[in-house]
């Protein structure tokens, strides 16, 4: 699709990133490798056991072989001691392609991480979240869609950031605060745009009243103590969000309504079935979920998803790791 994702792509192929791809056997991610690599977007890394037919320049990685397998099944025990994790079990875990995927990613042979194709999202952010681990400063790692719409008058230019959609099941109101800064430096980065973050809600600026309602504007309070340059506004109803004629009768004065390019969801159910309905009746494309908040970047698939999914996603993971390195 023309527009925000190929300049994605454009700007991922200068970024020079290595990423590990450990369903090795999935032919999606196979015809990915071979295209990421054809066209010089990332160095894709295949990580598992060797495909009948390796595409040409794709590296391949079999964990079960690896001269680092003894290394990361080290590395793997002093992370999960906690949990009671023995010698014999960390040497399992490493020899895994998802886990050793992110002990890459870990221990920078790698610069990020894609999976997903035959993965549930629980076990791909498991593996980021046990592995990578989340950056220092950060409280909440949460997830994102990247939605491209047709329509380029919607968000901007048809793209918009969805969170959470993937991870928070239920975040109260700091973690909410959170996931919106989070999603805030992914609408800089991916979109290029200055972020407008609406917090959503089936109330617009106190047309209800509920304990739920609560918590989206007390995000909001926090957020804009946080960020006071940030544009925030909550709690809003998705329409008043993104319609202009509606923000101009429901919001009137918002920097926001009408205009906003950042959508989060007060909760997982929300975030969930809110990206489902605009991707299946909407039309939309959705990429993701991206994971936000990680040392280094480890993102998940659908598992329906295309060859051309793959590959996108591993060009905003790109993106993500040369944004980290900065």
């Amino acid at each position: 699709m023309p527009g925000i994702v190929d300049d994605i792509v454009t700007r991922a192929r200068a970024a020079g990133k290595r990423i590990a791809m450990p369903e090795s056997e999935d032919p999606r991610v196979l015809e990915a490798a071979a295209r990421l690599a054809a066209d010089g977007v990332v160095e894709p890394i295949l990580v598992g056991p060797k495909p009948d037919s390796l595409p040409a320049g794709v590296r391949h990685v079999d964990p079960a072989t690896s001269p680092r397998l003894d290394e990361y099944a080290d590395i793997y025990l002093e992370l999960t001691r906690h949990r009671g994790t023995g010698p014999e079990v960390a040497h399992r875990a490493a020899a895994e392609p998802l886990t050793h995927a992110a002990l890459m990613v870990r221990s920078g042979e790698a610069d990020g991480s894609v999976a997903g194709a035959r993965h549930t999202t629980a076990e791909t952010l498991r593996a980021a979240l046990r592995v990578i681990r989340a950056r220092e400063e950060i409280r909440t790692v949460s997830t994102f869609f990247l939605m491209v719409h047709d329509d380029e008058a919607l968000g901007h230019n048809g793209a918009f950031i969805f969170a959470d959609c993937g991870l928070v099941e239920e975040p109260d109101a700091a973690e909410l605060a959170d996931i919106a800064l989070l999603s805030s430096e992914s609408a800089r980065l991916l979109l290029g745009c200055e972020p407008r973050v609406a917090l959503l809600s089936y109330s617009t600026r106190g047309s209800a009243e509920h304990p739920s309602l609560v918590k989206v504007r007390e995000a909001c309070r926090i957020l804009q103590a946080r960020l006071p340059d940030l544009c925030v506004d909550g709690e809003l109803q998705v329409d008043a969000a993104i319609v202009p004629a509606v923000a101009a009768s429901k919001a009137e004065g918002s920097q926001v309504a009408g205009r906003a390019n950042v959508l989060i969801f007060p909760d997982l159910n929300a975030g969930n079935i809110g990206y489902k309905l605009v991707q299946r009746f909407g039309g939309a494309r959705a990429l993701g979920p991206i994971t936000q908040g990680l040392r280094a970047p480890a993102n998940d698939l659908s598992r329906g998803c295309t060859a051309q999914d793959v590959y996108e996603v591993a060009a905003i993971t790109a993106l993500q790791a040369a944004e980290e390195n900065e």
